[in-house]
C-alpha cells in the first residue's frame, strides 16, 4: 500500500483542480461574480458526493463480483494510461472549438461542470483501487480525508478561477501540469506492473 502523501499526489493528478481550469473558466467567463460563486459550490457538492458515492459502489460491487485485487489495479493503469497519453499529446493537438454554453437551469450546468472536469473516471478508478487494497480502517479514513482536501482545492480553485488564470500563476500551473501529465504515464504503468505482480507474471 503507498503511503499518504503518494495517495494525495495521485488524487491530485486525477481529481485536482489542474484538469478543470481552462475548460471551467472557459464555460464560465460572462457569468457574474455571484454567479459564479453558486455554481461553484453546488458543482463542489455535487462532485463529492458523487465521487464518494461511486467509490463505496465500486468497491461494494469489486467484492461482491470477486475482482481480484491485482484485476482493480491493472483496470487501473489501463485508464489512467488511457487518459493521460492525450494529456501529454494535446499540446500538439489542433484547437477544438469552443463548448456550448452552459444550461440556463442551475443544477443542469452545474453537472455539466461536474461530470467530468471535477470528477472522472479515472479518479473514482483510483479511489476504488485504493480502498479495494486499503484493509485498514485507519488509512481508509486517511483516504477519504485526502480526498475531501483534494476536492476543496478543486472548489478554491473554481472560485479563484479569474485571478488564477492570470499572469505567471497561469504559466506555473501549466509546467506543473506538463510534469504530472507525463509522471501520469508512469503512473499508470507501475500501477499496472504492481498488478501482474500480484498476479506472478512479473517477480516481485
Amino acid at each position: 500500500m503507498i503511503g499518504l502523501g503518494e495517495i494525495f499526489i495521485l488524487f491530485f493528478v486525477t481529481l485536482g483542480p489542474l484538469k478543470l481550469l481552462g475548460p471551467f473558466e472557459l464555460q464560465t467567463h460572462d457569468l457574474d461574480p455571484a454567479a459564479l460563486r453558486a455554481i461553484a459550490v453546488r458543482t463542489f457538492g455535487i462532485g463529492l458526493v458523487a465521487v464518494v458515492v461511486g467509490g463505496y459502489l465500486g468497491t461494494v460491487l469489486a467484492a461482491k463480483w470477486l475482482i481480484s485485487e491485482p484485476a482493480i489495479l491493472i483496470a487501473t493503469g489501463i485508464i489512467f494510461f488511457l487518459v493521460a497519453i492525450p494529456l501529454v499529446m494535446a499540446p500538439y493537438q489542433p484547437v477544438h472549438a469552443a463548448p456550448p454554453p452552459l444550461p440556463r437551469e442551475p443544477l443542469a450546468a452545474s453537472l455539466r461542470l461536474t461530470f467530468p472536469l471535477v470528477v472522472t473516471p479515472y479518479g473514482i478508478a483510483a479511489l476504488i483501487a485504493l480502498l479495494s487494497v486499503a484493509g485498514d480502517p485507519t488509512m481508509i479514513v486517511g483516504i477519504y480525508v485526502i480526498l475531501v482536501v483534494v476536492m476543496v482545492l478543486d472548489l478554491l480553485a473554481m472560485l479563484y478561477i479569474r485571478q488564477i488564470m492570470r499572469g505567471p500563476v497561469l504559466l506555473i500551473l501549466q509546467v506543473v501540469g506538463a510534469v504530472l501529465g507525463v509522471l501520469q504515464v508512469a503512473l499508470a504503468v507501475q500501477i499496472i506492473i504492481r498488478g501482474l505482480k500480484g498476479l506472478h507474471v512479473l517477480a516481485t
